[in-house]
């Protein structure tokens, strides 16, 4: 028998091999930077790219698989830096019971369910920022999608998160006191526990460290910082001790700064940062998620917004926020905080980056260029060049010009295996 798998593993390895190479031609390429190259092709062998360049100047293997993608632009894979993909929308299932009455074994297999979405949507990559209640499930998921088992961007995870006690959901004031539930994240109090939760998630595989700077804990539920400056200076120290980066949400103005005099790498939503604020993020060069679709996605849900209509305060909070953090020169990242609203649509924070001042060509960057060097990944994603990993979308039209195209994929490669083709 041990034989045996040893000669299918040898076939398989040999077809694997003799898989020819596949030349894709489209209308035109972006590769990362400025304009899209018309008459351009990409040669994608094994996982990479070996050639990008004028069609006639690509030498092309004799028994190159030929994809002809007309009127189409090829970009980079995207990329979605704030996702869940243990949660659906709030209009759906409300946040509190997702958490307190669908087993993690359901909201695993809904979660297979929203990577399979997002992959045909275009994103390739996701940094996924707490399972919301669900444990380790996202590095089960993570496994199954790196296996083949289960298709699905590649993932980036935070597994738990952590949150000072008490501070976060479900919240105990709105349930009998005698009860203990689960809760959404990690609970901890003092520097040696936000210490030992950074080390257990990392023990448990993840790859970037999240914790919550503030939440809605104070009187009335207004929103007030909540680890102490203290506590989230030893979990950035942890962090970074381990080789991993910090992602802190945060949305008031004092515990962002908080986060970021702690040396965060990233600050997820922001929408009440001061100009004073921005202009420290920007000198310490911490990365903006701002996350613009999750406050419309909300005020669909409970403020009655309709779309196209005007804009509710928590809307408007975001986009003065994102305008401010984008004229002071802070760098951003596309993260729309998806699993708020419906999987296979995080586009939506493009189009809404666009709206709010960006160019396309920013936009785009931000997805690609610009998230490849948030998770460290530029040598092998982010851009169309030769020697990075095959993560590719097809979109009809050009992007760079109406950034509505990348609601448009007709086409989707991960590792360089085709995934989808209209």
């Amino acid at each position: 028998m041990r034989h045996l798998l040893v000669v299918l593993a040898l076939i398989c390895g040999l077809a694997r091999a003799a898989d020819p190479a596949v030349l894709l031609e489209p209308a035109a390429v972006w590769t990362g930077d400025s304009a899209p190259h018309s008459g351009w092709a990409v040669l994608v062998e094994g996982k990479r790219i070996t050639a990008v360049g004028p069609a006639a100047s690509l030498r092309v293997p004799a028994n190159a698989r030929r994809i002809a993608l007309p009127g189409k632009t090829l970009i980079p894979g995207l990329m979605d830096l704030h996702s869940h993909v243990l949660l659906h929308p709030y209009n759906e299932v409300l946040w509190d019971d997702q958490v307190l009455k669908e087993p993690i074994e359901y909201r695993s297999m809904l979660a297979v369910r929203h990577a399979a979405l997002t992959l045909q949507s275009g994103f390739t990559t996701l940094r996924d920022l707490g399972t919301e209640g669900a444990e380790y499930a996202d590095v089960s998921i993570k496994r199954a999608i790196d296996e083949g088992i289960i298709p699905g961007p590649r993932l980036l995870i935070a597994t738990k998160a952590i949150v000072a006690t008490h501070t976060y959901g479900p919240a105990p004031r709105n349930y009998r006191h005698d009860h203990a539930f689960p809760q959404g994240a990690q609970e901890v109090t003092g520097v040696d526990e936000a210490v030992k939760a950074v080390r257990e998630q990392a023990a448990h595989g993840a790859d970037w460290i999240k914790f919550y700077a503030d939440y809605r804990f104070g009187p009335n539920g207004t929103a007030r910082p909540t680890l102490s400056q203290e506590e989230m200076n030893a979990i950035v120290q942890a962090a970074h001790q381990s080789g991993r980066k910090v992602a802190a949400h945060a949305a008031t103005d004092d515990a962002i700064r908080m986060a970021v005099l702690a040396g965060v790498d990233t600050i997820e939503h922001g929408y009440g940062a001061s100009e004073a604020t921005f202009r420290l993020m920007a000198e310490r060069k911490t990365v903006y998620v701002p996350t613009l679709t999750a406050p419309e996605a909300t005020s669909e849900y409970f403020q009655k917004y309709q779309r196209g209509g005007p804009p509710s305060a928590s809307m408007q909070q975001a986009a003065r926020a994102f305008q401010l953090a984008r004229k002071l020169g802070v760098t951003i990242a596309c993260g729309s905080d998806v699993g708020v609203f419906a999987h296979g649509t995080s586009a939506r924070e493009l189009i809404w980056m666009v709206k709010l001042g960006m160019s396309p060509l920013e936009a785009l960057r931000s997805a690609t260029v610009v998230a490849a060097q948030v998770i460290d990944k530029s040598a092998e994603l982010g851009a169309i060049q030769n020697g990075l990993l095959a993560d590719l979308v097809a979109v009809e039209g050009d992007p760079t010009r109406d950034i509505g195209a990348v609601q448009q994929v007709r086409f989707v490669m991960k590792n360089g295996e085709v995934v989808r083709h209209d």
